[in-house]
């Protein structure tokens, strides 16, 4: 780290001319000299296909020249990082500039930092230091990367005066060299507990990690060698012994089995030790066991939470927690993330105790009616619909249909009639003094809580078959989490008035489309 100015403690924030032109003669620093071990290492893990490639290729031909090669220039690019990467943080704007062969400068204007990411893996854990991630909201570059404003790596030493001064707003002169230092009491809303591992396997990130387990090794032709291999012949020739049926069976509970264990690792690996805290102005949002991530989330910005309820997770009784922050699109799970998968209870609690209002979880939502219960039937049995009206011209035509298609037919029915009755259930809304809550959907249900200050304009919609129901959707824009939350099929007669009770004389200013 350059011995210029302290980087761990920015200068407050500061307007106009004078600032700016100030913010222009302070020096650019550098990144901590630590990360000379760190990126050519993470280099190499990431390029590690590449460097196998070449291993093998020296193997062949007996020179080994291009394994060291491509070694070398993995650690080559790695160095330049820290030659070509500096920053400043100045009253204004917060700058990054790297680059080796195309320069890129990064500006970021203190007032429109949304969050501060912290993270580290075992190797910056290891070394002291911390990868510092600023969230804007919005893209600040031309290209996806470009929106990535990124210190990697910092002294971990410097990170929380740095986090607390990115965040602070507008300190007074008198306070100016103390504001980044003397935080509010820290009160704990949020602890993660070893119990809720069990929640894990209600979800697909194991299948997930096993398909992509499975498709790398066909990519690098593992797959084709077992797929050869007496193993596999012997394992074919016990399925048909037993019968495939009950080899199918098998093999889905092994996988279930593989899966649920995946799940459970990665859940313990990355939730582990997490903590959630409030200090009045920030909330700080810490976890991970190998590798640790902390988000600090400036409670100005906060607009609501969501709360999210799979099929699979709520069959088990839990939800997940996020924040409907400004700026902070609701794209970046890890960035709202306010609890992982837990008991719906303790979610339920930690979203009260965070929006402050503790009716969010008990007040009742208003049902849509059997318009929209209709409309949820008539989709959900379209499915099976077809496949009978499919059935039907095969009869007329006098060709066999086989029972399995009937017996798909019947279950196509039977689960559009579970998904339709379970999609109206959960179709609702409620309206609190300042706040709208509204919750829709079945295999991916979410309950979002949304203040009404946050809301900037409304939307009543109307498809050619809603208006022949006489059901609207309506849509609250706000420039927070998705940007648009939506009360879906409400009776179109009652659009006005919910508009109206959420935000007095926002029914004067709309748009029908």
């Amino acid at each position: 780290m350059s011995a210029a100015p302290e980087p761990g403690v920015a200068p407050p924030i500061a307007q106009g001319e004078a600032a700016v032109a100030a913010e222009e003669e302070q020096p650019w620093l550098r990144l901590d000299r630590r990360m000379l071990l760190v990126h050519p290492v993470n280099e190499i893990v990431k390029l590690l296909p590449v460097l196998l490639i070449s291993l093998v290729i020296g193997t062949q031909s007996g020179n080994h020249v291009w394994s060291l090669v491509a070694i070398v220039v993995f650690v080559v690019f790695g160095v330049s990082r820290w030659f070509t990467t500096s920053y400043r943080i100045g009253p204004v704007h917060v700058q990054l500039r790297q680059g080796l062969f195309r320069k890129r400068l990064l500006s970021v204007p203190r007032n429109r930092i949304r969050s501060v990411d912290v993270e580290a893996g075992v190797l910056h854990r290891l070394l002291g230091l911390s990868i510092v991630r600023i969230g804007t909201g919005r893209q600040v570059g031309s290209t996806p990367d470009a929106a990535k404003f990124e210190l990697n790596a910092l002294s971990t030493g410097l990170v929380p005066d740095l986090r607390a001064a990115l965040l602070a707003r507008q300190p007074s002169p008198e306070v100016e060299h103390t504001a980044v230092t003397q935080e509010p009491a820290v009160t704990e809303i949020g602890h993660w507990t070893p119990a809720w591992v069990r929640y894990a396997p209600f979800s697909v990130t194991g299948v997930v990690t096993i398909a992509a387990i499975v498709g790398l090794a066909f990519q690098y032709g593992i797959g084709a060698k077992i797929a050869r291999s007496s193993t596999v012949a012997e394992g074919i020739e016990s399925a048909e012994r037993v019968g495939i049926a009950v080899a199918v069976v098998v093999g889905i509970v092994v996988l279930l089995i593989a899966a649920s264990g995946l799940a459970c690792v990665r859940y313990l690996l990355t939730y582990g030790n997490m903590t959630l805290t409030d200090n009045g102005r920030t909330l700080h949002v810490s976890h991970g066991l190998l590798k640790t991530r902390q988000s600090t989330l400036d409670r100005a910005r906060l607009r609501g939470t969501t709360l999210k309820e799979p099929l699979l997770l709520r069959l088990a009784g839990g939800a997940r927690l996020d924040a409907v922050m400004t700026g902070v699109s609701a794209e970046r799970h890890e960035s709202s993330l306010l609890l992982p998968q837990a008991p719906r209870a303790e979610a339920e609690r930690v979203m009260a105790t965070v929006i402050g209002d503790h009716r969010q979880a008990a007040v009742p939502l208003t049902p849509h009616g059997p318009v929209a219960q209709r409309r949820r039937y008539t989709r959900a049995l379209i499915p099976a619909e077809i496949a009978l009206a499919a059935a039907l011209v095969f009869l007329i035509l006098d060709r066999p249909v086989f029972w399995a298609v009937w017996a798909g037919i019947v279950v196509l029915a039977v689960g559009g009639v579970a998904l339709a009755w379970d999609r109206y259930r959960g179709l609702g809304h409620a309206v609190l003094p300042g706040w709208l809550i509204t919750r829709s959907g079945s295999l991916d249900r979410a309950r979002d809580s949304l203040e009404a200050d946050g809301i900037i304009g409304w939307t009543v919609r109307q498809t050619f078959f809603q208006r022949r129901a006489g059901v609207a959707t309506v849509i609250a824009a706000t420039p927070a989490g998705t940007g648009k939350y939506l009360v879906i099929d409400l009776p179109a007669d009652q659009a006005w008035s919910l508009i109206e009770s959420v935000t007095p004389g926002g029914g004067d200013v709309w748009a029908r489309r």
